[in-house]
């Protein structure tokens, strides 16, 4: 099992949901970096469960503990390990589900993959192992920010058949993203998410939604062509988050429906360089950052976990009907925010890290 993500800033996760703890291992962080948990923790937090009447019940505090690679609030530029404990478990709540594979989770897959699985909460493929990526896309982040000026916000842009109002992504901030529960910044839109949300939890299912994300500041020239483009890692990372089951970039899919004419983004002058007139490109060209931009959107399939009886079979083929019992999120959307966040930043030190190492060898 690959539980290892980067290649200069490499992270190693580690953890079951029901487990003890769980956490990550970052490799690769600059030394001098001022870093305590209450770096790490404001992320943590918008990605805790039980933080609104729209998540999962589970109550869990996710206090991040730094056990290594800090002295002093400085990064010493050796492994940093991050942990955060499990405390409100109910592996009972999984007893039915022992024998019964949920329908779309990944219950029958890991199975027959390894011959064993944690059967109770997910194991690996439970959204609690995010807490590894959520931690070190923290740390990430804060390299991004402090060095170089490069700010990520992520966005709720629909849920179900609702959909917001484009944002300005040059503009939105967090803060915006965080006025509402939904974590969407039309605040018309939210309320009909909130409470579609709402109804479904309240009678045991589930919906999908849309995450957008703006990676702005970024320089020119990240990305390693041809195999490890800006585009195809950063696909790599989204898809890597549970639940995830699209990615775009720019004009996306709709830019199939225009001519070369319409998409097309036409080079000016601005800012003491080359830019572009137009976006549709997302701010990556020949897999390679343009200056502009970033702009990304991850499709989130309804959660699989749903408490309405489901017809199915249990892994001997016998007829069966599921009803999962256990605290499981209605919508993932509000939680995947920061985790998309983490994710983009986490690709993005790696190849910054590695642009910059060229460069310092360039003649």
């Amino acid at each position: 099992m690959s539980s290892s993500f980067g290649t200069l800033f490499k992270i190693s996760t580690f953890g079951e949901s029901h487990c003890k703890a769980v956490g990550v291992v970052i490799d690769g962080c600059p030394p001098g970096l001022s870093l305590t948990a209450e770096d790490i923790q404001p992320q943590l937090n918008r990605r805790r469960p039980g933080q609104s009447a729209l998540s999962t019940d589970r109550q869990e505090a996710d206090q991040v503990i730094i056990l290594s690679g800090t002295e002093n609030g400085k990064t010493l530029g050796t492994p940093i390990a991050l942990q955060v404990a499990n405390k409100d478990h109910r592996p009972k709540d999984y007893g039915n589900m022992r024998d019964i594979p949920r329908p779309s989770h990944a219950d029958y897959t890991y199975q027959m993959k390894y011959g064993i699985r944690a059967s109770s909460g997910g194991g690996r493929s439970s959204a609690r192992e995010t807490i590894g990526t959520v931690a070190s896309g923290a740390v990430a982040g804060k390299i991004l920010r402090e060095k170089f000026n490069i700010d990520i916000v992520a966005w709720v842009s629909s849920v179900g058949e609702i959909s917001a109002n484009p944002v300005d992504s040059n503009t939105i901030t967090r803060a915006d993203v965080d006025s509402t529960t939904i974590r969407c910044p039309d605040h018309a839109a939210a309320a009909q998410m909130e409470n579609l949300v709402a109804e479904l939890k309240e009678i045991g299912d589930s919906v999908g939604g849309v995450v957008s994300c703006v990676i702005r500041n970024v320089p020119v020239g990240l990305g390693e062509p041809t195999f490890e483009k800006l585009e195809a890692k950063l696909a790599q990372a989204m898809l890597a988050i549970p639940a995830t089951k699209g990615f775009e970039i720019g004009s996306g899919f709709a830019g199939t429906r225009l001519r070369g004419s319409q998409h097309n983004d036409p080079f000016t002058w601005k800012d003491s360089r080359l830019g572009t007139t137009t976006n549709n490109s997302g701010g990556i060209q020949g897999g390679i950052s343009n200056g502009e931009p970033i702009l990304l959107r991850i499709a989130f399939k309804p959660p699989a976990t749903i408490s309405l009886p489901q017809q199915t079979v249990d892994f001997t083929g016998d007829a069966a009907v599921l009803e999962a019992k256990g605290r499981h999120d209605p919508c993932v959307v509000p939680r995947a925010v920061p985790i998309v966040e983490s994710m983009a930043a986490l690709v993005i030190i790696d190849m910054l890290l590695q642009q910059e190492a060229r460069k310092a060898l360039q003649f």
